[in-house]
Parts: structure tokens; sequence; C-alpha cells
């Protein structure tokens, strides 16, 4: 016996997602979706996240930055997109690719000529140090604001490139669908 609130599974709607964070918002064909790359993506996303922002503060030591780190972060978005689609991607990201690219423009060049109105020089670095009571001494380098703004740049870019190519894939597949093209 099911309860009324759920619908009774059948053949055709056996493998839809019935845990609120499985969804997307938007429910694709049942012929363009792969239940097993969804899943993977929705559990692998977080991890690449984190190992992208990982990339990112590790940068001034050790090999990433800002760059790579976009890049990872830009490369979880496209497996987030070949999952669930162009609305898959909307509902992870609510602000618009240009506001990223264009903050993190400005993240970048302010960073760079800020050092100017203390005397210094153009993209000049400083290291501050901190001791925290429980964590011990922390290092902060002024070089991560940089890093910070070309990661917002590279992840607006990956998401403007899916967004604007992935539509008209979408368009094309289905004006193809319908016999148009």
């Amino acid at each position: 016996m099911t309860s009324p609130t759920k619908p009774r599974p059948s053949w055709t709607n056996w493998d839809a997602p019935t845990e609120r964070w499985l969804l997307s918002g938007f429910c694709r064909d049942a012929k363009q979706r792969s239940v097993l790359l969804e899943l993977a993506a929705r559990i692998v996303f977080p991890t690449v996240l984190v190992l992208s922002i990982y990339l990112l503060f590790a940068g001034h030591d050790r090999a990433g930055g800002g760059f790579s780190g976009g890049l990872v972060a830009g490369q979880a978005f496209v497996l987030r997109y070949l999952a669930g689609g162009r609305m898959d991607d909307s509902a992870i990201v609510s602000m618009r690719p240009p506001v990223l690219i264009g903050l993190g423009l400005i993240i970048a060049t302010g960073s760079a000529f800020v050092p100017l109105l203390f005397g210094g020089q153009l993209l000049e670095t400083a290291i501050y140090k901190f001791t925290v009571p429980l964590l011990g001494e922390l290092k902060f380098v002024t070089s991560v604001l940089l890093d910070s703004g070309v990661y917002l740049l590279i992840v607006g870019v990956v998401l403007d490139l899916l967004r604007t190519l992935g539509s008209g894939i979408e368009a094309d597949a289905a004006a193809a669908a319908r016999g148009q093209r």
C-alpha cells in the first residue's frame, strides 16, 4: 500500500527522483536522462568545488591559484550541465555569468591597483600573519584577492560558454526532433 501523498510507482516513472536533494526544479524527458550521471554529478559536484577553493587558497605557496581553481570549478559546472542540462545549471547558480565576469574583473584590477594608494608598486603583495587562539598562526597573502578575481572571472566565462553554446545545441536538438532541420 502506498501513501496518499506519493504517486504510485509505475513503469513510466519508477526512476523519477523522490528526494528533494536530487531534484533540480526541471524534469527532463526520460530519453534525455541518465540517472546514474545525474546522481554522480550531484554527489561529486560539492567535492570538486571544495577542491577548487583549496586550489584557490593554496596557489600562493603551491601549485594552484585563481586560474586553476576556476578551471576546476568550471569543470564541476560542466559536469552538472552534462548531467542535468541548461535548467539544472540555472538551479545551481542564481547569479548571471556576465555579473560574475564583471565582479571578477573589478576584484582583480582593484587588487592590482590598491598598492598604488599606499605608495607601493602595481601588483605588490603583502603578507600578514595573525595568531588565532584555537588555530594558531594564520597567514594572509594579499595576492589571494587577485586570485579570487581571476577565479570568479574564469567561472563566469565557463558558465557563459555553457549558457551560450549549450542553449544553441539544445535548440538544434529540439528542432531536429520536431523535423525542422
